[in-house]
């Protein structure tokens, strides 16, 4: 079984876990519809539509009287 020969200096292990931290901001497009920031390539969470076409049915308080 291996064994490490030396210890793994805390810069390493800093360095090595700081990798995993990472965070990736997602880009956002305008929804051609309503104008809301979302995804793209996804169902715009505002309004439902995908290109042009009503995919998801979205309450909103206004509707749901």
């Amino acid at each position: 079984m291996a064994v490490p020969k030396r210890r793994t200096s805390s810069s390493k292990s800093k360095m090595r876990r700081a990798a995993n931290e990472k965070i990736v901001v997602p880009n956002l497009v305008p929804c051609p519809e309503c104008g809301e920031p979302s995804v793209p390539h996804r169902a715009c969470p505002s309004c439902g539509k995908y290109k042009g076409k009503q995919v998801t049915k979205v309450s909103t308080p206004e509707t749901a009287e």
